[in-house]
């Protein structure tokens, strides 16, 4: 955790032991730091232990094993559309990055040569369909909601990627994508696919609805199954170098999820419920677009946007703009639209943000009048 984070964290506690001190005048002020505490310690009790942790290892084990050139190396000029933008839509889930880290990889493959189409695919996804961010959306808003936003995330980024290459026609100079050479673990891919799968599997059982001693079984056996493999199976400064990784995604997530979460509780005794019914609580045009917009241009860091999004729809968000939100958040913002700027232009970027927030609102439409 960096210092900032616990300096953050420091001052929270600081004012919760001042809670004691503030006049009774200030009722409102007491109730929703209570409230940010009520929903911060329901999310460490049953969201972060069973769902949050083993996606973390998850995105850690993805870091070390699966290696990011060999998924750039599809989204070249010489790569066929379907295949370029197949990959491109999905890679964000294998390559488990933010809104932040994404764009030195966007920049990085637009100099090597990708299309503007799958690179702008690239861009959209990637925090889109974070493996972390798609399960606790399970976990926490719906399997709905959750399945929606893979669906609609992959669509959306295909589309926008395709409507800008098809806006700014590009001549393409034949050159080779050059591919970086990385050490290649000695771990055999069928011993890295039961890895992966038994990790998975935790993830898996935990969204079902069963008897609770039959998930918790299932789920301690996968994991001593992932334990028992890395024991045997690993050597110690791969396993090291695993442990590592997800320690450096933990240090980076959390912090900024445990302070989002606490936002979220502060926040909802103070919005009024009226507002938010009025504003985004139909599924209309306006209300998807008002949602859009807000996404697009607010900063969400990974995995903030659904407590966030959990404390909206408990004031009366309706499903379609909340989808629009979810959308068009963690894969746009202003601190994001300065850097695609400096790689694209204004002109592109400008292009980019609109087509952003016209298919989310849309998703956000058709969403809605299926909830």
């Amino acid at each position: 955790m960096e210092r900032k984070d616990w300096n953050l964290l420091i001052w929270i506690v600081i004012l919760f032991g001042l809670l004691y001190f503030v006049p009774s005048s200030t009722d409102w002020f007491r109730t929703s730091i209570l409230s940010a505490f009520d929903l911060l310690h329901e999310y460490a009790r049953e969201h972060v232990l069973t769902c949050l942790v083993p996606a973390l290892f998850i995105a850690g084990a993805i870091a070390i094993f699966i290696k990011k050139e060999k998924v750039m190396k599809y989204l070249g000029h010489e790569a066929k559309k379907y295949v370029s933008y197949g990959v491109a839509s999905v890679s964000g889930a294998i390559l488990a990055v933010c809104s932040c880290t994404i764009l030195p990889l966007f920049a990085g493959i637009r100099k090597r040569g990708a299309g503007l189409g799958p690179a702008i695919t690239f861009l959209f996804a990637g925090p889109a369909i974070n493996i972390a961010a798609i399960f606790l959306t399970m976990g926490v808003l719906g399997i709905k909601i959750g399945l929606a936003r893979i669906v609609f995330a992959i669509s959306i980024s295909i589309s926008v990627g395709l409507t800008m290459a098809l806006i700014f026609r590009e001549k393409v100079e034949k050159e080779k994508l050059l591919i970086k050479q990385t050490e290649e673990s000695k771990i055999s891919n069928k011993i890295l696919m039961i890895f992966f799968g038994l990790m998975i599997g935790v993830l898996v059982v935990n969204g079902l609805q069963i008897d609770k001693i039959i998930k918790y079984s299932l789920m301690g056996i996968f994991t001593v199954g992932v334990v028992g493999l890395v024991w045997w199976k690993f050597k110690d400064h791969v396993a090291q170098k695993w442990l590592n990784e997800t320690w450096n995604f933990s240090k980076m997530l959390l912090p900024l999820l445990f302070v989002g979460v606490f936002i979220a509780g502060f926040i909802m005794p103070l919005l009024p419920q009226t507002l938010i019914e009025n504003l985004v609580g139909q599924n209309t045009i306006i209300g998807n677009l008002i949602a859009s917009i807000f996404g697009a241009f607010m900063y969400f860091s990974t995995l903030t946007e659904i407590p966030i999004l959990q404390a909206l729809i408990a004031k009366g968000m309706h499903s379609g703009p909340a989808l629009a939100l979810l959308l068009a958040g963690p894969s746009l913002s202003l601190p994001n639209m300065l850097v695609v700027r400096k790689v694209l232009g204004t002109k592109k970027t400008a292009i980019y943000i609109g087509l952003v927030v016209v298919y989310s609102t849309i998703a956000g439409l058709i969403f809605g009048s299926f909830i």
